[in-house]
Order: structure tokens, then sequence, then C-alpha cells
């Protein structure tokens, strides 16, 4: 297993969450850290948490390819490369199909999809200088999927495809690509959640054993960090999650998809009233930071 002291890594969606986690497991083993996240007052203390030299905080959107590239120019210039790419920045919504938000909808596939293109757009010719290695962060939402989740699953599994289309492109040049598979962890974006939509608690609960449990930040950090660490193929947390991969196909089955047939008739409804009755398919935080950086990238001139 290979260390990751003296490179650089580059995180994005780093200032909370399994991203800032990361980013303490990576800095703990000695890496240079450039952190990006649109939430400003938690990324600054991130920074002053870690503290010295070895830490870089970029204020960006990953929707804005241009600044992308700009955050990663800077950390070349700061660090003499890049060594790990972590594209993590990703955000859910709230609701089914025919209850969610469009413009919701669009700003998720924004952040999830082409946020993870722009990120390895940005980074991948100093990643190619170094030969290093590339996780894309995508979710057991790629493997199976769940009821008023239509969006976020969509988002994981195509990026996880990225990940796979990605690594055929750049195996040859000596670079690594993973994709990293969680189930629920406690993230400040499924308390949230959980938080906005006591339907969305109540689904987590009703789903089979062990998709009902959630594991903790601290240990999805440090399986991240001993992924990276050996450029894994995949990364998943808990390890569980793995076999699901090989059940794929049988979950989209009528068989796979029984256990969550039962409880959908009686809880999507209540779900999409409790969506309605909130008013927006956005977690408060992630949609006051998505509009103000949608307004202040419009404004800016081209």
């Amino acid at each position: 297993m290979a260390s990751v002291a003296g490179k650089t890594a580059f995180i994005t969606g780093g200032a909370r969450g399994v991203g800032a986690e990361v980013a303490r497991q990576l800095h703990a083993r000695g890496a240079n850290l450039v952190v990006t996240d649109l939430d400003e007052e938690p990324l600054a203390a991130l920074a002053e948490e870690l503290g010295g030299a070895r830490v870089r905080t970029e204020l960006v959107d990953v929707r804005d390819l241009s600044a992308m590239e700009d955050a990663a120019a800077r950390a070349v210039e700061r660090f003499g490369g890049i060594d790990i790419v972590v594209a993590n920045a990703g955000i859910a919504s709230y609701g089914s199909v025919l209850q969610v938000d469009p413009a919701a909808f669009r700003t998720l596939m924004d952040v999830n999809v082409t946020g993870v293109f722009h990120t390895v757009r940005a980074t991948l010719p100093a990643v190619l200088d170094r030969r290093g290695y590339v996780l894309i962060v995508s979710s057991l939402a790629a493997y199976a999927a769940a009821p008023g989740l239509a969006a976020y699953n969509a988002s994981k599994a195509a990026v996880e495809q990225f990940a796979n289309a990605l690594r055929l492109e750049v195996a040859h040049r000596g670079v690594a690509v993973g994709s990293a598979h969680m189930s629920w962890i406690d993230t400040p974006m499924v308390q949230d959640s959980k938080a906005d939509l006591s339907t969305f608690g109540e689904m987590v609960s009703k789903l089979p054993y062990p998709l009902s449990t959630t594991t903790s930040v601290e240990a999805c950090g440090r399986a991240f960090a001993v992924g990276i660490e050996g450029r894994k193929r995949q990364i998943n947390c808990p390890r569980w999650v793995g076999a699901l991969r090989l059940l794929k196909p049988l979950l989209s089955t009528p068989l796979g998809e029984a256990p969550l047939l039962r409880f959908v008739p009686d809880l999507l409804p209540r779900m999409d009233a409790q969506v309605a009755a909130l008013g927006r398919s956005l977690g408060t935080r992630t949609g006051a930071l998505s509009q103000r950086a949608a307004e202040e990238l419009s404004e800016e001139p081209r």
C-alpha cells in the first residue's frame, strides 16, 4: 500500500461530512490538501482545524468549469502538482418524479454529474503528470434504487459509469480510477433530510437489513483513506455494500423490488405531501448555497 505522505489531494465538497473527514484522514497521513466547497464558514473552520502550510481551501462551485480550472492551477502552483482527486461534491433532492421541483432536479444533476466532469476535466492534466489516482464518489444508490430519490439514484449511477469509462481512458497512462459506494452515512445531508421529512427516516427504517443501518462519518473517512492509499477500483462502506454490486441484476427484478413495493403505496404519497408542505425539494442550506452560487455565476462577465 502506497503512502500519501507528501502527495497532494484535491477534494471537492470538503467542508463538511465525508469530504471533511477524508481531508482529516489524508492530512493525518501527511498529504497536502486542496479542499473546495461553496460553504464558506465550515470550510474556513476546517482550514483552521488542520492549519499549517499543507492546507489550501478554495471557495468554488463545481458547476463552473473555469473556476475549477483556476483552482486546479493554483493547487499546482502551491504544491507542484496534484496526485489524488476526490470528486466528492454532491447533493440530494426530495420527492417523487411527480413531486420534485424540476429546477431542483437540474441543480442536482449539475452538481452531482456535471460537477464530477468539471472536477476531473480541470485536474486530470496534473494527475496524468503524476500518474495519480482519481476517486469518483458514487453510492450504493448506483446499485439499488429507492423511491423518492430518483434524481439522486440516476446521478450516482451516471458517475459510476463515468468512472468506469475514465479508467479505460487513462489506465495506459499510469492513472488509477476508483468509485466509492456508501450506504447511509451520518452526514449533514442525511441529517438534514431526516429533519425536513419524517417520512425519509421512516423509509430508511423500512428497508431490509442491512440497508436500514447507518455508518459514522469517521468510519467512512477511514475507509476512503485506506482505499485511496491502495488506489482501489472500488471503495465500499460498509464492506457489505460490495456484495450488492454483484447482486445488482437481481435488485431491479420483481423479487428484488418486493420489499420496497410493500411500503411505497402508503409512504410515498405521505412523503410527497411533506415535500409540498415544505415548499422546496432541496435542503435549506443546500438550496441557499446553490442559489447564491448560481446568481454569482450568472453575473460574471463571459
